[in-house]
């Protein structure tokens, strides 16, 4: 798995310059962009051929591949641009290697969701990468809202037409307040990282189409602003089959708030239904 540059082309490491020299297959998400990477540096490719691995053609690439690593043969594997593996189609291959007992091994490099987290100035001690939302506003929502109380910095990758739909959404479900930052064209010429609320983003993005590829960070949530009926309800669903304190060790865990108060409540609860029940 060969990390390649997210726009500069200077952002590759040697040894990632060494295996793309030596490798005797290579295979990419986008071969037009190896291509052009290996002659801004010099890399020969003599009469290896670039064979195309992406969504639509893996089943049928895959098991070309993993018969030349069972050859002997050594297969690099390039994405577009960043990582393999973030959210891309090399999780596939690297999976099939593992259960055929072939060895995997990085040459890591450069990423979009790290190098936008490096100059935002959020949080980065704790980070979740939420990859692409889903497209249609409702499910975006929801997905949103299962992330509202998580304690770290939130991580997407976006498309510019879905932009401003995303931010709009995200100040809804997570509340406008919330500090984020839309990082843009990361590396290249016209590199932008844009910071405010989410509701100030909503409004600067509502009408504008941005050009490039997308990353947007999101500050961590405050679980102290948890409302009382989420917090009852999740305890309520967690007594239907839990003890009272297994119920205020889940709840607290999954909305990352002290325990105490939680079992508290958790007893209260308890009790209530009890009391009910007679």
């Amino acid at each position: 798995m060969v990390a390649v540059p997210i726009g500069n082309a200077r952002d590759i490491t040697l040894r990632a310059l060494d295996i793309l020299r030596e490798a005797d297959v290579l295979a990419a998400e986008d071969t037009r962009s190896l291509r052009r990477l290996l002659e801004i540096h010099g890399v020969p490719l003599g009469d290896r051929t670039v064979l195309a691995y992406h969504d639509h053609n893996g089943g049928k690439v895959r098991p070309k591949l993993l018969g030349a690593l069972t050859e002997g043969r050594s297969v690099a594997y390039a994405s577009e641009a960043g990582t393999p593996m973030i959210s891309d189609p090399g999780f596939d291959l690297v999976r099939a290697a593992r259960e055929e007992g072939l060895p995997v091994t990085t040459a890591p490099g450069a990423s979009a969701v790290i190098a936008a987290l490096t100059i935002a100035g959020l949080p980065t001690d704790r980070f979740l990468f939420g990859g692409f939302l889903p497209n249609a506003s409702g499910a975006r929502r929801k997905a949103l809202e299962e992330l509202r109380a998580v304690p770290a910095t939130l991580a997407f990758y976006e498309s510019p037409k879905r932009l401003g739909a995303m931010l709009a959404d995200a100040a809804a479900a997570l509340g406008p307040d919330r500090p984020a930052a839309v990082c843009r064209e990361l590396t290249k010429r016209f590199e932008e990282c844009r910071e405010g609320s989410l509701a100030e983003l909503a409004e600067s993005y509502a009408e504008t189409t941005p050009k490039g590829e997308i990353v947007v960070l999101i500050g961590k949530g405050n679980s102290e602003e948890i409302s009382e009926s989420d917090l009852d309800h999740s305890l309520s669903e967690a007594l239907l089959t839990m003890s009272v304190r297994d119920a205020a060790d889940a709840v607290s865990g999954m909305y990352g708030v002290k325990r105490r108060p939680v079992y508290q409540r958790a007893m209260a609860l308890a009790k209530e239904r009890a009391e009910g029940g007679d």
